[in-house]
């Protein structure tokens, strides 16, 4: 069987890792392409080590390495027949990938000509003309809200957060045909007020695309690789909500969003 022409097949990328058979990322079972580099630095990121743009190594481990397009493709291909029986596809993933958008909007051009599903994983930390370039090559996008409040979202992210609310509305008015899901990571003492959560809920009832939202318990997997890379690891004293606490917060936010998942 013939190879199908690649798009932008010699376009280099940095990718953190790549991890098959996923069942978090998307429907059915999914490869997930790490990408490395993100403009945001929140607090309880647990993967550390895709933040940097740059090769970082420990007495362990390398994290990132530069590839092609070509050389994405020939790993996505590899597990072709499992989406295609678990109905699953391909989920571009971070680090940011709107920090790298050449890169991956080649790698999912490729990837729906070649009848793959794809989803995305971003802060939408970008500007609207990048995200406008992506998303008719995207059949889902998982959008983090992290925050509503401006104020928290800078002191606990590093950035402002208007350019991502702004961003998300601007989603109503795209003739791209995707699903949209906001994920909001649950912070106990950060974002689990139940002001915070409302004025969440508000603004998604604005999102004409949003097809369900979930909620994300916080938890410290990516505490050890801080450790590895030297840094300090700012939320250690934070603990886990319990499930009666996600409860809760799930009926906070089905007041807004009937479809509410965590």
């Amino acid at each position: 069987m013939s190879v199908p022409q690649i798009y932008d097949k010699d376009r280099q990328g940095m990718v953190l890792r790549i991890e098959r058979s996923s069942i978090h990322d998307g429907p059915g079972l999914r490869t997930v392409v790490f990408l490395k580099g993100c403009p945001l630095r929140c607090q309880w990121c647990s993967t550390p080590e895709s933040q940097s743009f740059e090769v970082e190594k420990t007495a362990e481990n390398t994290y990132g390495t530069l590839m092609t397009v070509e050389e994405v493709m020939k790993e996505l291909r590899k597990d072709s027949l499992f989406f295609f029986i678990s109905t699953g596809g391909i989920t571009l993933s971070g680090g940011e990938i709107m920090a790298q958008p050449e890169f991956a909007k080649a790698i999912l051009k490729n990837s729906r000509k070649e009848c793959m599903h794809t989803a995305i994983e971003t802060s939408f930390f970008a500007q609207w003309e990048t995200i406008e370039e992506i998303l008719p090559y995207v059949n889902l996008a998982f959008v983090d809200m992290k925050f509503f409040s401006s104020d928290l979202h800078k002191k606990y992210c590093g950035v402002d957060n208007s350019l991502i609310l702004e961003n998300l509305l601007k989603t109503n008015e795209s003739d791209a045909r995707f699903q949209l899901a906001i994920r909001t990571p649950v912070i106990p003492g950060i974002n689990n007020s139940e002001e915070e959560l409302r004025k969440i809920g508000q603004f998604c009832t604005k999102l004409k695309k949003l097809s369900y939202f979930q909620l994300l318990p916080y938890h410290k997997l990516g505490m050890a690789t801080y450790g590895k890379l030297g840094r300090p690891y700012l939320l250690g004293d934070v603990a886990s909500p319990t499930a009666e606490q996600m409860d809760h917060y799930a009926n906070i936010m089905k007041e807004y969003v009937e479809n509410t998942i965590y």
